[in-house]
């Protein structure tokens, strides 16, 4: 979500790299490229993720392209460039941020650090990133920062869509990339999070050994354990193509399967979904690629997709392959001085060709760290095959080992925040919860042996204006039901007190029911909780 000031902007010439003599090849498991080269490819990596987003932006969180997209300036609330350099935006901001963590720590940078670069550049502006910055205000610290127990929005894209960077600096090394996006990522996301992290730093690293998109594809899913969702959606993609299907009919697929599960626009499993397709459609032209992704779908976070995608496409061809006309309207130049809510000290100030250069410095500091050989002028790396990594999951039933570990979650969905819906999290000592199936509802769910005077107790609240209903059920009886209404004044609580001493004694199962399909002026949303005890 980008913003920036015209007065900024500086008009600045730009020649696209041309190839040098020494071509770059792979061969007998090895990666080789002139320094000048892999500069090139780092440069377009970085240049075709804002060629991506710039393109794809008028479709985020709205209904998707029907037509072919060439052009910067259509319609639409924003322009994205200003005075012809590209705004600050999400979608790179934090990579710049990472980069200059790694310049200030090293190569060995940790997420705890690189939460001190969030913290100096004011890092942190929407979703799961904007909740790391009030976390670290807070004095919470990296890894936590991304974690479920702290973090409601861990599952979203924040970490996919900064993780171009990873990929840049470990080229033809996937494993390294995946392993830095891992670790790194858990300062804004966890699990589904950064899998996708994973998943796009893999194929960025592939990409500047692999020419043939569906490999780069088939070999970065691979470093997702079998287990992720993340990697579900990715394996359904790719056994789809392989079985002839179209990208309309696998786009369709994703969404009916994918972002049910997921409802939010901008989750990371099928929106990495979407990359992934249009990834192996695109055939490692920017402009097919950027376009099926803008087309995939309704309300997708189109723009943080197509410039991840971007990223792959400069990473496998360089510089040359990126539309000379866009290429040439950014100006080797991003700026501004704000994003969204966060207004940055100093302002960002970059050319795209100088985070190029300082991205690759990097990259030759890692690649001859993990035994690559960086001579003057060229550079030879090992290649690496994807390893799959160990599992990261977490379920949203795994928030009551934080919560109140006596009890059981079952049937909560992740929903949707912003006033849409409702979602499932904790926030301090407050847990909330939405249906995943609406009909059926929420339920938390004990057993226990009551004592001689049992008294059950909890607070129940809504946000303003919504309403749910509460059901308590002990055993087959249900013994308490109500409206909890919210007004207009914000969050509402109201306690409950049931005296349990008919079951006094008794070995019971209790349930407490969240249902939220029923008629009511109001619309239905989020239950929160807290104090549950039983005596």
């Amino acid at each position: 979500m980008p913003n920036g000031r015209a007065s900024m902007c500086v008009l600045l010439a730009v020649c696209i790299t041309c190839v040098p003599s020494f071509s770059a090849s792979v061969g007998a498991g090895e990666l080789r490229l002139s320094r000048s080269q892999y500069e090139d490819r780092v440069h377009a990596v970085w240049a075709g993720q804002v060629i991506g987003m710039l393109l794809a932006y008028p479709f985020e969180h709205r209904v998707g392209s029907v037509t072919w997209v060439d052009d910067f300036r259509q319609p639409t609330t924003w322009e994205p460039l200003d005075a012809d350099c590209a705004r600050v935006d999400d979608d790179w901001y934090y990579e710049i941020v990472a980069l200059r963590g790694f310049e200030r720590h090293g190569i060995e940078m940790t997420v705890e650090q690189l939460g001190q670069q969030w913290v100096a550049d004011s890092a942190g502006s929407w979703g799961s990133s904007a909740q790391t910055r009030r976390l670290l205000a807070a004095g919470v610290k990296p890894p936590d920062t991304g974690h479920p127990r702290y973090n409601p929005l861990w599952y979203t894209i924040g970490p996919q869509f900064s993780a171009d960077i990873y990929g840049a600096i470990a080229p033809g090394m996937p494993k390294v990339a995946g392993r830095l996006a891992r670790n790194l990522g858990h300062i804004h996301g966890y699990a589904e999070g950064t899998d996708g992290a994973v998943f796009v730093a893999g194929m960025v690293s592939i990409a500047f050994a692999e020419k043939d998109p569906r490999q780069i594809v088939r070999k970065a899913a691979t470093l997702i354990h079998p287990s992720s969702p993340y990697r579900q959606c990715l394996d359904m993609i790719i056994d789809m193509a392989e079985d002839g299907a179209t990208f309309e009919k696998i786009a369709r697929a994703i969404g009916d399967r994918w972002h049910i599960e997921y409802p939010a626009t901008n989750n990371a499993v099928a929106n990495g979904g979407f990359i992934a397709a249009g990834v192996w459609f695109g055939e490692g032209d920017l402009l097919k690629t950027v376009n099926l992704i803008s087309q995939a779908a309704d309300f997708t976070d189109a723009d943080c997709n197509a410039a991840n995608a971007g990223a792959v496409v400069g990473a496998m061809h360089g510089t040359k392959c990126l539309p000379r006309r866009l290429f040439e309207q950014l100006n080797d130049r991003i700026q501004g001085d704000k994003m969204g809510p966060v207004t940055f000290a100093p302002p960002v100030d970059e050319r795209i060709s100088d985070l190029a250069r300082r991205t690759a410095a990097i990259g030759e500091k890692i690649l001859d760290a993990n035994g690559a050989r960086v001579s003057m002028d060229k550079i030879f790396v090992p290649l690496q095959e994807p390893a799959t990594q160990e599992p990261e999951r977490f379920r949203l039933s795994d928030l009551m080992q934080y919560w109140n570990p006596d009890w059981e979650l079952h049937g909560a969905g992740f929903g949707f925040r912003g006033g849409v819906r409702g979602t499932t999290f904790l926030e301090a000592d407050v847990l909330a919860t939405y249906p995943r199936d609406e009909v059926r509802g929420v339920s938390l769910r004990r057993s226990a042996k009551l004592s001689a005077t049992p008294m059950l107790s909890f607070d129940v609240g809504v946000d303003g204006g919504r309403v749910w209903r509460l059901e308590v059920w002990v055993n087959n009886q249900r013994i308490d039901q109500r409206l909890v209404e919210g007004d207009q004044s914000g969050r509402k609580w109201e306690q409950v007190r049931i005296d349990l001493t008919q079951f006094a004694g008794q070995q019971v199962h209790l349930r407490l029911y969240q249902f939220v399909l029923f008629r009511n002026k109001r619309p239905p949303g989020t239950a929160y909780w807290r104090n549950l005890t039983l005596r």
